[in-house]
């Protein structure tokens, strides 16, 4: 008989991304999409030690991504028939996908948490919202080795521009996870998208200076070696 935890919250989807930065949380994230796993499973399947396997795995239930359910496969009950099985599985709160990647999800955590911290303080929308997309960005960005990691799991697609010189660091962002909301509200999605990655930058102790750039076709955040 399996018996489940109680359903996790939705999750924050700052700490949602932050989880899924690490390939292999991704990689067990998947996995536990596709269909329900023990630890030994995913560790066989991935080729990872089951102790790994298994803090990997909580991770992503703490951050709201998996659910937790106990089963005996063995079918017996009662005494003698073993301890149950620890379960994983997606919960049905997962984060939206699509292509081009969008998060509409965080952006609408980031505008709701502004709104309330604006309303608690007094202080302008734009600066609420200000905040809270760098400290949305230095969460995410605190799970990443790198600005490029960061900006990847993000949805920003991180590029070097054409044409780039053999020493430029600089990045273009071809993609804007908030696409549809930057074209309808220019001024204040593109302000909490520079902050947002600023916040990346931040958490990753990346030297470079994320500046708005606006151009046709992609984000309006451009990450420059040197400052402008």
């Amino acid at each position: 008989m399996a018996t489940s935890s109680p359903l996790p919250p939705t999750p924050n989807r700052a700490d949602a991304i932050a989880a899924l930065v690490d390939p292999q949380r991704r990689a067990l994230y998947r996995l536990a999409a596709e269909r329900e796993v023990s630890r030994d499973e995913a560790a066989t399947t991935l080729g990872i030690p089951r102790s790994t396997a298994a803090l990997n795995l909580d991770r992503l239930v703490d951050a709201g991504l998996l659910t937790v359910s106990y089963v005996r496969r063995t079918g017996r009950t009662g005494p003698g028939a073993g301890r149950p099985a620890k379960l994983y599985r997606a919960t049905a709160a997962e984060l939206a996908a699509s292509i081009p990647e969008r998060h509409y999800e965080l952006v609408g955590d980031l505008l709701a948490s502004a709104a309330e911290r604006a309303d608690a303080t007094g202080i302008p929308l734009r600066d609420a919202l200000a905040t809270e997309a760098f400290a949305a960005g230095a969460a995410i960005g605190a799970g990443a080795d790198r600005l490029e990691d960061a900006l990847s799991v993000c949805g920003y697609d991180p590029r070097a521009p054409e044409p780039a010189g053999e020493a430029s660091r600089d990045l273009v962002l071809e993609n804007c996870p908030f696409h549809v909301l930057a074209s309808r509200h220019t001024a204040l999605i593109c302000g909490a998208n520079l902050e947002l990655v600023r916040g990346l930058a931040a958490a990753t102790d990346d030297p470079r200076t994320p500046v708005l750039a606006p151009a046709e076709g992609r984000c309006c955040v451009e990450i420059r070696a040197s400052a402008p």
